[in-house]
């Protein structure tokens, strides 16, 4: 197993590149701090659709699409298409691909979708078993609403924990090949992104029951796969210029800082989450941000650009899952949480 290194993490001498992104983001997203790095803002969350569903779907559609067209490739030189989103069988993105004609393999992480498909697309790459892999999620705050809290006509309150599934959607073409971003490289010096180190993550069980206490549920995830990325390979916190994780939002966030310090790890400067970034604190979002589309299109926005442009080299993408389904709360059970981690650069690979 040449290409394993310690217990859980993946190396690809391949090196899969990053060639296409985009970002799309709902109305109130788009007034949020990070506005001025996503591709798309929608003027409402209903993006013209006479369904919450339909909405999130063509969403994912359209990001999916731009990064595509970024990529320079045409459609049937894909050859798979790796997405997923947090709705029962995956409708938004099944009805999505219904429409595609591409190979499509639906995956479920919940918030932790997008490193998952970015692991799996990079496998797939990295195996010979495909050349051109189109990958995403997304996630909508109305459709999660009605499925794992209340309908918005009931007018539910919440408590000041509890995080906001972000209307957002990310889309990236990875490729055995460098032909790079068409939309951005046209007389730009601009740098590759290679995905060279991938960490898929363990359940870790906290032990919380409390549905409005996600971040809590999946931070010791997060601390887990991170501690052990670092030791399978060998590198120390500041060798990321960023770490990111998916969605623990303000509160997980700073219980993930908290047990890394307490593992010795001081990572102050390097360390955020995209749930604690998506939102200003006047938006009485109260916990952050949520969702798979949160650090889908944070990444493929924000992460993706500052890389294109050089100012950010190495960054590791941790995004997190809250594995729980609508029927175990009320069963008892406790949330499982789960983390993967992917490494990305711009340093020829290396």
């Amino acid at each position: 197993m040449k290409n394993k290194l310690g217990k859980q993490t993946f190396q690809f001498p391949l090196k899969p590149r990053i060639i296409g992104s985009c970002s799309i983001v709902g109305e109130k997203e788009g007034k949020g701090p990070m506005a001025k790095w996503f591709d798309i803002i929608l003027e409402d969350d209903t993006f013209g659709e006479k369904t919450w569903e339909k909405s999130e779907s063509k969403m994912l559609k359209q990001a999916l699409l731009l990064a595509l067209q970024r990529s320079g490739l045409e459609k049937d030189q894909i050859d798979s298409m790796l997405t997923g989103d947090l709705i029962n069988q995956l409708m938004p993105s099944s009805f999505m691909a219904r429409d595609l004609s591409i190979p499509f393999l639906g995956i479920y992480g919940a918030c932790s979708t997008m490193t998952e498909s970015m692991i799996l697309g990079s496998m797939m790459i990295d195996g010979l078993y495909a050349s051109n892999i189109l990958i995403g999620a997304s996630s909508h705050y109305c459709t999660a609403e009605r499925q794992f809290r209340m309908p918005l006509e009931h007018g539910n309150q919440r408590p000041p924990s509890a995080q906001w599934t972000s209307t957002a959607a990310g889309g990236m073409v990875l490729s055995a090949n460098d032909k790079g971003d068409a939309a951005v490289t046209q007389g730009q010096d601009v740098k590759e992104i290679y995905i060279t180190h991938a960490t898929p993550g363990k359940i870790i069980d906290a032990g919380i029951k409390d549905v409005n206490q996600m971040g809590a549920a999946m931070a010791p995830a997060a601390v887990d796969t991170i501690v052990r990325h670092l030791m399978d390979t060998q590198r120390a916190p500041e060798f990321y210029d960023l770490i990111l994780t998916g969605d623990l939002g303000l509160i997980g966030k700073q219980i993930a800082m908290d047990l890394l310090n307490g593992a010795g790890m001081d990572v102050a400067n390097i360390y955020d989450d995209c749930g604690a970034m998506m939102y200003f604190e006047s938006q009485d979002t109260h916990g952050g941000g949520s969702g798979c589309g949160c650090s889908a299109s944070i990444f493929s926005g924000y992460v993706y650009k500052e890389m294109r442009s050089g100012k950010i080299k190495n960054a590791l993408l941790v995004s997190t899952g809250a594995l729980l389904s609508t029927i175990s709360p009320q069963q008892g059970e406790s949330i499982p949480g789960i983390a993967h981690a992917v490494a990305v650069t711009t340093e020829g690979g290396n």
